[in-house]
């Protein structure tokens, strides 16, 4: 397929998307379950839960890139491309994780992720194989959390990372960073390109923390 006709195909995917979300039926989306064990101005630490994710890794300078070429085979697998013929609802948020690396974002690698609805977290479909995707099981962790307006770009994202790095550096959560993470950090998005006004976007770091607050007291990697 052309790269204008790839292009093409993705933003009819993401109206179809925005347009559900102009109605009731939005509110259906699924996301991953949490609680927020600790909050602050500019960020909080949220306890996830036990989870199944899809994932597709990209091997990709640009964020942007990476992101585009991820979701467009996780929708494939949504819409039925998997051993079981399954179609599978659309959930929030569509998340980016960056791989440490040397190129210009700190990275040359992403894991862009789904977040499999309730139906199929016991029993994820297959996806076919020519979609290059793996299921992403979750334990039961902490991710500190920054709120960010606008649109996640290549521009932005490094700086509203360390943002939420110095905030931290700041607060109880200081040096609670999960060292041992594959991830430098991740990047969720909760909207579809065709919305302009009150976007949604936040950066999530794995963090440790004591059992009292929710949090294992040990380095968690996956999530």
């Amino acid at each position: 397929m052309a790269k204008s006709s790839l292009k093409n195909a993705l933003m009819v995917i993401l109206l179809v998307i925005t347009i559900a979300c102009s109605t009731k039926l939005c509110k259906a989306i699924e996301s991953p379950q949490y609680k927020i064990v600790h909050s602050e101005s500019d960020f909080e630490i949220r306890h996830y839960r036990e989870s199944v994710w899809m994932a597709a890794p990209v091997n990709e300078i640009s964020f942007e890139k990476a992101t585009r070429n991820g979701f467009h085979r996780l929708f494939q697998f949504i819409q039925g491309a998997n051993l079981n013929f399954s179609r599978i609802y659309m959930t929030k948020p569509v998340l980016t994780s960056i791989v440490p690396g040397a190129g210009p974002l700190h990275s040359s690698a992403y894991f862009v992720k789904f977040y499999l609805p309730d139906k199929f977290q016991a029993d994820p479909p297959l996806p076919l194989p020519e979609l290059n995707l793996q299921p992403d099981p979750w334990t039961s962790h902490c991710i500190a959390v920054r709120k960010f307006s606008g649109f996640a770009r290549d521009s932005n994202i490094v700086k509203e990372a360390e943002k939420l790095a110095l905030s931290l550096s700041r607060s109880p959560w200081e040096n609670t960073t999960a060292s041992t993470s594959e991830y430098a950090y991740s990047i969720a998005q909760y909207n579809s390109p065709f919305r302009i006004i009150g976007r949604v976007n936040e950066v999530w770091v794995d963090v440790t923390g004591s059992r009292a607050n929710g949090c294992e007291s040990n380095p968690i990697a996956a999530y």
